[in-house]
């Protein structure tokens, strides 16, 4: 299998919930679950990958307070050579609803200093040489992205193709932000976007229309994977095909950072040379098991190559 690495947003992850209604400024409520775990990005797509028993390398950074401490215990020797900056680590708390949706509440934190002297640090070019690298949390790492062209080059001088994730803009799809993601779409040889960014995005409300146009900004035998929750996942093949997958029904329990895991699991099939379908069915098999399940469960080490997530 061709290497791995992720690059991007490493935070901590406080989930709480369900809560409905909505609480009345100046109130208590008790929830029924609570759980602290490794978030972001980069961070859910990293712990998709351990618990599949796929080996990856992580460039990340932390703050320097306990969570800090805490997200660099986490992945041990893989967090070695992460920057440690002197702002607080950044903390997400997600408020789940009944119907497994969710509401963030975020510090800004550490994640802006996140740098191509990060990445740097943290990530042998020759080790991952004709490999792949995802790419997630663009509009959260303030100084990396405003050095992607050097990010780009230097992938592309190792041979390493690019998988970007860029999550939503704090600002919206600005006309600014569209076009820079266009940019960075120009230079990389996958892109893994959901639904609502694609046909933003894009301006069409046709997902493989959106994806279709998103391609035309993109290296010929470039993919475009369009994620769409309960509805599975389609994709705009190097050959310009469409291929889709459906996802399996299941009870919904927590969906964030479902599209991360779809991400590692996809990722996990298309490194080991599998077909463009059998990518698409590993990660919405995977994606799926993870949301309804809990504690979460992402179906064991064999489940991204075949898409089995049977326990």
């Amino acid at each position: 299998m061709r290497p791995l690495a992720v690059i991007g947003n490493v935070n901590v992850d406080l989930i709480l919930g369900p809560a409905e209604p909505w609480p009345k400024a100046g109130t208590e409520i008790i929830v029924d679950h609570d759980e602290l775990r490794v978030g972001g990005s980069a961070g859910n797509a990293a712990l998709a990958w351990k618990a599949l028993g796929i080996g990856f390398d992580i460039a990340a950074n932390t703050g320097t307070d306990e969570f800090g401490r805490w997200l660099r215990e986490a992945f041990g020797r893989q967090a070695e050579k992460w920057p440690v900056r002197p702002e607080g680590t950044t903390l997400s708390v997600g408020i789940t609803h009944p119907d497994g949706e969710r509401t963030f509440f975020t510090t800004r934190g550490h994640l802006p200093r996140f740098s191509l002297g990060c990445v740097f640090s943290a990530l042998d070019g020759t080790r991952l040489s004709g490999g792949y690298a995802l790419l997630c949390g663009s509009f959260l790492t303030d100084d990396l992205t405003a050095d992607y062209p050097s990010l780009f080059d230097w992938a592309d001088t190792h041979g390493i193709t690019l998988a970007l994730d860029t999550g939503w803009p704090l600002d919206g799809w600005t006309e600014k932000n569209r076009q820079a993601t266009r940019g960075w779409l120009s230079r990389c040889g996958c892109a893994l976007l959901n639904e609502v960014e694609s046909t933003t995005l894009s301006g069409l409300a046709d997902p493989t229309e959106a994806a279709r146009e998103l391609k035309r900004h993109m290296p010929k035998d470039a993919i475009v994977v369009v994620k769409r929750g309960p509805d599975g996942a389609l994709a705009i093949g190097p050959d310009g095909a469409l291929v889709s997958a459906s996802a399996p029904s299941v009870e919904v329990v927590d969906t964030i950072g479902a599209g991360d895991v779809f991400n590692a699991a996809f990722l996990v099939a298309l490194a080991g040379g599998k077909p463009l379908a059998d990518c698409l069915a590993a990660g919405t098999a995977v994606a799926s098991r993870a949301i309804s399940t809990l504690p979460r469960s992402y179906g064991g080490p064999v489940a991204a190559a075949t898409g089995d997530t049977a326990p």
